[in-house]
């Protein structure tokens, strides 16, 4: 066989090698990219995604569009070619897998964790719109979990509303950290507690809770790294009673980042006019109960999804917006903001035709 020949069929056989490594050798990475991204003001699968009763609406036009970003799944493993593919593509990002999976969590459990904080999410924005409509709403401290194997396992139940620790009255979810861990491992710690079926039926009946129990635990040792101290294995969360009915229809979505733009679409239903004055606004941001917008992960994925379904403006958590503004897509403008409250400022400029003095993203 002639020598440039031989050369020619090693250097053919070797890229095939290549290729089929490059194909078959999976590497520890995985890829997110844009994702849906749904206008809260309208329709999603044949429905409402807001629906309110029992308190007058108001119709609406524009969009307030909440973002979301597609992730590859716990158990795929991308090879080296889908890897450099996506460090090449704009529309994708390569992040190391234990980023999106840490600690060997599987996809069963990161969907059963993004769907409480989806549910979360959802109850922050309710209270968040409602405050700044100057709503009343009725609000108490839950258990939210009981670890498997704490001294609180059977004890106490998610549900539970915790009104007392050792007699002293809880106001908000870290009042019970801070009571309990008063304690030392050991110690005997007393709940006052109204149970989550009495609770549930006293709601139904719109009426007090008329039945109250006192639970004794007896506190175990942390397990975590740093100072060690008393635990009883829960943790506490706030629950809410709201003065009307308000629905959040969207499903197969997870995670708290679009808390920002169900409360914008809450506030939006239950105001005359509109919010957007026509325009075509998308944003996200995670939401807590006073308003306060916080940061969310993939930012860059949303503003792509955002922008190609149309969007003009695009609400961007403080937080993220230096990293927003590295890869800006044409014609979309990125608005800081850090509350609901200045989303409400930046919409009422935008409708207003008044948008030079938008507080907008930059890199620095």
């Amino acid at each position: 066989m002639p020598r440039r020949t031989a050369t020619m069929l090693a250097s053919t056989l070797m890229l095939i090698a290549l290729l089929c490594a490059g194909v078959l050798i999976p590497v520890p990475y995985s890829e997110m990219s844009p994702g849906p991204t749904v206008n809260t003001l309208g329709e999603h699968d044949g429905e409402p995604v807001l629906q309110i009763s029992g308190r007058k609406t108001y119709e609406s036009t524009g969009h307030l569009n909440m973002t979301t970003v597609r992730v590859t799944g716990a158990e795929y493993r991308m090879n080296l070619v889908e890897t450099v593919y996506g460090w090449l593509a704009h529309d994708y990002k390569v992040v190391p897998h234990d980023t999106l999976y840490p600690d060997g969590k599987t996809e069963e459990q990161s969907t059963q964790e993004n769907a409480e904080e989806f549910s979360q999410s959802q109850e922050s924005a309710k209270v968040a719109a409602l405050k700044e409509l100057d709503v009343p709403v009725r609000s108490w401290v839950i258990v939210s979990t009981v670890v498997k194997g704490s001294p609180a396992e059977g004890r106490l139940h998610a549900g539970d509303v915790i009104k007392t620790v050792d007699g002293t009255d809880v106001k908000a979810p870290g009042d019970v950290a801070k009571l309990v861990t008063k304690h030392k491992p050991g110690e005997k710690v007393v709940f006052g507690i109204v149970p989550a079926k009495e609770q549930a039926a006293a709601e139904k009946e719109n009426r007090t809770p008329n039945k109250a129990e006192t639970v004794t635990i007896t506190t175990a040792r942390s397990d975590d790294q740093g100072q060690q101290r008393a635990i009883v294995g829960i943790s506490a969360g706030t629950d809410h009673t709201f003065p009307f009915t308000i629905d959040i229809k969207l499903a197969d979505v997870g995670g708290p980042s679009a808390g920002l733009m169900f409360a914008l679409g809450i506030y939006d239903k239950l105001t005359p006019g509109s919010l957007t004055g026509g325009k075509f606004v998308a944003g996200t941001g995670t939401i807590d109960d006073d308003g306060k917008v916080g940061p969310i992960g993939g930012i860059q994925m949303k503003t792509v999804g955002a922008r190609a379904k149309g969007a003009q403006y695009f609400l961007t958590p403080a937080d993220n917006c230096a990293e927003a503004a590295e890869d800006v897509p044409d014609g979309l403008t990125l608005v800081k903001v850090d509350t609901i409250g200045d989303a409400l400022g930046a919409l009422a400029d935008i409708r207003g035709g008044d948008t030079a003095g938008l507080p907008k993203c930059t890199t620095g």
